[in-house]
């Protein structure tokens, strides 16, 4: 079975290109991947989608458990919290801890809970620690492959 194409952008209207960084800080594409998004396949737009879906999923699922992938859907609708759906659930989480505050968040309402290893870490902790390591997960994929001094 063919693999469905994530054409969607993952921009979440806070770009921090436009100051200078080579990657975003809210959606964690790179530079020239924002810039050029329009001209792009369907095919390229969910290569890049793919990825960034993959880094979401190594940050999450070590984290986070979706008892219920539907009732996690319906709450977020309800919540009125922008996420792709064509990505998988555990990536909504993201989206979740983006679109809402932490502090009176309760993961039971979203059909989530955290794995035993956070358990005892907060929930504003885990949403900087997210951030933070998908930021670097992007920032290692862009100097290892990107990266203009790469190929010199």
């Amino acid at each position: 079975m063919a693999d469905k194409l994530i054409k969607r952008t993952p921009c979440i209207g806070v770009c921090s290109t436009t100051y200078g960084d080579d990657i975003c800080r809210g959606c964690r594409r790179f530079r020239h991947e924002i810039t050029s998004w329009i001209e792009y396949t369907e095919s390229e737009k969910s290569i890049i989608n793919r990825r960034l879906e993959k880094f979401k999923i190594t940050v999450l699922e070590e984290k986070f458990l979706v008892r219920d992938s539907e009732k996690l859907k319906e709450a977020l609708l309800e919540a009125k919290v922008r996420f792709n759906q064509d990505l998988q659930p555990i990536c909504w989480v993201f989206d979740l801890f983006r679109s809402l505050d932490t502090e009176n968040l309760n993961l039971e309402d979203f059909s989530l809970k955290i794995t035993e290893d956070f358990i005892d870490t907060s929930l504003s902790q885990l949403k900087d620690d997210i951030n933070k390591e998908f930021y670097e997960l992007s920032l290692a994929h862009y100097q290892r492959y990107i990266q203009p001094s790469f190929f010199t």
